[in-house]
């Protein structure tokens, strides 16, 4: 009986190659030969002789089976997860976990028909529900070595390289591509990923290989690897970047890719020479990730109700002003989702694409191919488009092309690097475009800033002093609150960002103080007679309210 099995399977497998066109009865009629010669499967003597790989029959067989594929080549898994499935079961049923969402785990299976394993790992994982994909042997024979070999932590990890490659000599290419150096890079990827991190540090010293996390806006650090694993980590990153691992001398910057549990990762990698080696920052975008709208941006009552005004126009110019990291990108783009629709031609220059947006047309600069922010405009003004959004505003060009996309009935959006909303105005002019150009065409201009939001778990009122209610203006004996600091906060008191803003709508005596030349003082003081609310001001109604605390507004806001 199982002889019999073993015959229908191999002639279902010979079926589906043929029907997805992977053979043909030429090749076919080889592998017979080949097979009968050694003894091999027909469809192990057709991997042998190179008409296919491993994973074209499991491709093949999940398409018959209505199942997906996943490619375990750059697949990278929480640590944590591996504790539901052990290494014997793995080994036994050909199985790996690769995320669970609730109560439902999501396995990779070389068989994703064995109703047997399936139910055992429902059993000894104690989840409610198991759905199988398909993978592929080599797959799960890279999970099993990068995942299960030692233990889960960083510190595990390090001890098992210790052990697996001490003395070694290998090339540091050969030593980048053993397997423990494969899974102490993922986890620290995989562990940033859970802990909300927006940047990886990788940095060397002179005794160590110091790794720091900017979670919510601040630097963290996570550990310090030896020495001897600077070059191993490095090159490996390298590798996944397909950056120059020979050239240590000269900053490089690239990018990978990698799934992490159910995520698509995009990860762009910059390195930087150094006294003690290359000094490494990795940027984590989650591409699967929604964009949030403007509320979830920080957005709220009269500032919602004037910025929504402002980006349903047909015309103008709409400036985010900031430092960088303050959110702009972030605003922009809930901006574009919220006005986005099917009647309205939107394109955008960036640098670089962060996330890709529905009916959106994006595009990024590209020096080498001659396409910066004022090039790409003037080609994107061909391209009959309603809404522009300029990455950045950097020069005088591309501010005067920005200026004529919006004198001739567009709407542009774009970011200037302003401490203020009216300091936008006077910028341009010391990049030398025209007053009256500047009058005519801005609209509208948001300053900026990021605060971190207090954890909801451990939020606590806060006791202020009087001199401390006296040097911010405000009534002695208002509430405000703090994060005491918990496990679900990593103990800062903080979970999250918020934007706070200054919103200022050009007006038509505004309009004549930037024709007539009036400095950035005498603007300020006119808006500030306007009723304009400053950051900080938008900043301390978030603090009154309990979104962030007193700290965070003064850190932000410091420069005013």
């Amino acid at each position: 009986m199982e002889k019999q099995n073993i015959v229908r399977r191999q002639r279902e497998i010979i079926d589906l190659l043929l029907k997805e066109g992977l053979v043909n009865q030429e090749v076919l009629e080889k592998a017979r030969q080949e097979a009968m010669r050694t003894g091999l499967s027909i469809e192990k003597a057709l991997e042998k002789l190179g008409f296919i790989v491993s994973e074209d029959i499991v491709r093949a067989q999940a398409i018959a089976l209505g199942l997906p594929y996943v490619d375990l080549t750059d697949y990278a898994i929480d640590p944590e997860i591996t504790k539901l499935i052990t290494e014997n079961v793995v080994k036994k049923y050909k199985v790996v976990p690769l995320f669970k969402i609730g109560s439902s785990l999501t396995i990779g299976m070389l068989d994703p028909q064995d109703i047997v394993a399936v139910d055992h790992i429902r059993r000894i994982s104690k989840m409610e529900m198991v759905e199988p994909v398909a993978v592929s042997e080599k797959g799960i024979q890279r999970i099993l070595d990068t995942f299960y070999r030692g233990g889960g932590t960083i510190e595990d990890i390090v001890q098992s390289i210790d052990k697996e490659i001490a003395g070694r000599v290998d090339s540091l290419v050969e030593v980048a591509e053993e397997a423990p150096v494969i899974k102490l890079v993922n986890t620290i990827v995989s562990q940033a990923v859970k802990d909300r991190v927006s940047d990886i540090h990788i940095e060397p010293e002179e005794e160590g290989v110091r790794v720091r996390n900017r979670i919510d806006g601040l630097l963290h650090e996570i550990t310090v690897l030896p020495k001897r694993l600077q070059g191993a980590v490095i090159s490996r990153i390298k590798i996944l970047s397909k950056l120059d691992i020979a050239e240590s001398r000269k900053a490089q910057d690239g990018r990978f890719r990698l799934k992490i549990e159910n995520k698509d990762l995009d990860v762009r990698v910059s390195t930087f020479p150094t006294i003690h080696g290359e000094n490494v920052v990795m940027r984590l975008l989650d591409r699967s990730s929604v964009v949030l709208g403007l509320k979830e941006t920080g957005f709220v009552g009269q500032d919602l109700e004037v910025f929504d005004k402002l980006i349903r126009r047909t015309n103008g110019i709409i400036l985010i002003t900031g430092p960088t990291g303050s959110g702009k990108t972030s605003s922009l783009y809930a901006a574009l989702t919220t006005i986005s629709s099917i009647e309205k031609n939107i394109i955008t220059i960036e640098d670089p694409v962060e996330y890709e947006l529905p009916l959106i047309r994006q595009t990024q600069i590209n020096p080498k191919a001659d396409i910066t922010f004022a090039k790409g405009l003037r080609s994107i003004l061909r391209q009959d488009p309603d809404i522009i959004m300029v990455g950045e505003i950097r020069d005088k060009e591309t501010a005067d092309v920005s200026i004529q996309a919006a004198l001739t009935g567009h709407l542009v959006f774009s970011t200037l690097h302003t401490n203020d909303a009216p300091s936008a105005l006077t910028r341009l002019i010391d990049m030398g475009v025209e007053p009256f150009l500047i009058s005519s065409a801005i609209v509208g201009v948001v300053a900026q800033r990021l605060v971190r939001v207090i954890c909801p778990k451990c939020r606590d009122k806060e006791a202020l002093s009087e001199e401390a209610f006296r040097e911010l203006g405000i009534e002695n004996g208002t509430t405000f609150y703090r994060g005491k600091g918990c496990k679900e906060c990593h103990q800062t008191g903080y979970l999250g960002r918020t934007g706070i803003f200054e919103i200022l709508t050009i007006d038509e005596e505004i309009r004549k103080m930037v024709d007539e030349r009036k400095s950035v003082d005498e603007i300020k003081r006119y808006t500030r007679e306007k009723g304009l609310k400053t950051l900080r001001e938008d900043g301390l109604l978030k603090a009154k309210e309990g979104i962030t605390t007193i700290e965070e507004v003064v850190r932000v806001t410091e420069v005013e």
